[in-house]
């Protein structure tokens, strides 16, 4: 048992399949997804906003192959992508062949509307002879006509049947490379269907809230969703489904897995909401530090608070601090403890240049003990005037 057993997450026990070079399920870490919004025929386009995505921590990446323009696009994407793509089909199976000659790392398919069971079936063999994985996508706004004939409309049993159908026809086949999402925009249903389905089986889940809205709407459903699954131990991959760049949702899907304790990347902004008591303008600087910050990879924690009411207390947990002071100077923590002060004006450029020396020290201290992410107190900082 940890020190702090009301931290811990007992996480479902489900099998691993490999998704291009990524595990999924079993212990390998939550990996985060996120799809392009570029025409999937314009392979520059396309790359270049893989790019930022794989800037951004994406894991996995997945695009649209609704033509055979875009498939025959596939096979530069993939090549030039420095993680797995999955070729996301609906409708015309045919796609799936041509996206699985490609190589792509994974095919989704909707059983709701890629036809027959024979189609699949070719789906399936076309998989196998490429090492494709297939993520079966069931959604609550694509259900099956006899599943809605038998329901009523979309709830957690359709859902979940609708899934188990699918994964019975992948079995019949000896077909195991498999995960399955049971998607909702209402976020009751996708936590029921969830819940449900994780006592039902034992593949790996891709956890979503589909059609969630726009970056704050999108988010704040997406974290209430997944972050009661993930909570509970249920998902082996997340895509937050979000009205915005596809960058910002792998920000996001990170932020939730952060919150929770599950994977941390990069930095982790510890900041009051202000008030009249701030000694700086927190909003403001916590808007420019986390611009400025986002290239930092290394996971580290920085609070920001406007007074001493809270800042000394929060800056004793991370390893920089800074708290609003007096005259328009500020206190600066290093590894919890009082270092010295900061002006105003030269504030942000300070905290940037603090917390880059203290990511390359934590990257040099976990090199030298072999990636064990234990870093010692640093001193070796830029600093300005000492403090008293």
């Amino acid at each position: 048992m940890s020190i702090r057993p009301w931290r811990d997450i007992e996480r479902r026990k489900s099998r691993q399949i490999m998704v291009g070079s990524v595990p999924v399920g079993g212990d390998a870490p939550i990996s985060v997804q996120t799809m392009t919004n570029t025409p999937t025929e314009d392979a520059k386009a396309t790359i270049d906003q893989i790019r930022r995505c794989e800037e951004a921590g994406a894991d996995i990446v997945r695009v649209s192959c609704p033509t055979p323009q875009a498939t025959a696009a596939l096979k530069e994407i993939v090549r030039e992508a420095r993680v797995p793509i999955v070729a996301d089909i609906h409708f015309h199976y045919k796609r799936a062949l041509e996206a699985a000659d490609a190589g792509a790392a994974c095919l989704r398919i909707n059983p709701g509307n890629i036809g027959s069971e024979e189609r699949v079936r070719e789906v399936i063999a076309a998989a196998r002879a490429n090492g494709c994985a297939i993520r079966i996508g069931v959604n609550a706004g694509s259900l099956e006509k006899d599943l809605l004939e038998k329901y009523g409309e979309p709830c957690p049993e359709a859902l979940v049947e609708s899934a188990l159908d699918h994964i019975r026809i992948l079995e019949d086949h000896g077909f195991r490379e498999y995960k399955v999402a049971v998607k909702a925009s209402d976020v009751f249903l996708a936590v029921a269907a969830y819940m449900q389905l994780a006592n039902e089986v034992d593949c790996p889940l891709h956890l979503g809230i589909t059609e969630a809205g726009g970056l704050i709407g999108g988010t704040v459903k997406s974290a209430i969703g997944m972050g009661n699954l993930l909570w509970a131990g249920i998902g082996d991959t997340i895509r937050v489904s979000l009205s915005a760049e596809p960058e910002e949702e792998v920000r996001v899907g990170y932020e939730i897995l952060k919150a929770l304790g599950i994977r941390n990347r990069g930095v982790r902004v510890v900041s009051c909401p202000s008030c009249a008591r701030q000694g700086f303008d927190v909003i403001r600087t916590v808007q420019a530090l986390e611009e400025r910050l986002q290239h930092i990879k290394t996971p580290m924690s920085l609070s920001v608070l406007g007074c001493v009411v809270n800042g000394p207390g929060e800056a004793r947990e991370t390893d920089i601090g800074i708290t609003g002071g007096g005259n328009g100077t500020h206190m600066v923590y290093l590894s919890g403890v009082t270092d010295h002060h900061v002006k105003d004006a030269e504030m942000i450029e300070h905290i940037v240049s603090l917390v880059e020396a203290k990511a390359a020290e934590i990257e040099a201290s976990d090199a030298a003990s072999g990636g064990s992410g234990q870093s010692k107190p640093a001193r070796a900082l830029p600093v300005l005037d000492a403090a008293e």
